[in-house]
């Protein structure tokens, strides 16, 4: 079962296209899914968010926000493979 991610961030966002950019070969690489969601969609989620994008979160919550950290994200992995 291929892990899916889930990258928040909203349109137009300069931040969220690098995240994008950067997860690409990880993407690849471990064969996971990333789900992108414009939180501008959903009153909820624009509270919950707002100006902290892009959130990059696992099946059990947050990995990391505003820029790709990878020892976060490898360390959400290991969590995941173990």
């Amino acid at each position: 079962m291929r892990a899916v991610l889930t990258l928040y961030g909203r349109a137009g966002c300069h931040l969220c296209e690098a995240m994008v950019a950067e997860m690409q070969p990880h993407i690849r690489a471990h064969n996971l899914v990333l789900q992108q969601v414009d939180i501008d969609g959903d009153v909820a989620l624009v509270e919950r968010y707002g100006l902290k994008i892009p959130v990059l979160c696992g099946p059990h919550g947050e990995i990391c926000h505003y820029f790709f950290d990878e020892a976060a994200f490898r360390a959400w992995l290991a969590r995941e493979h173990a």
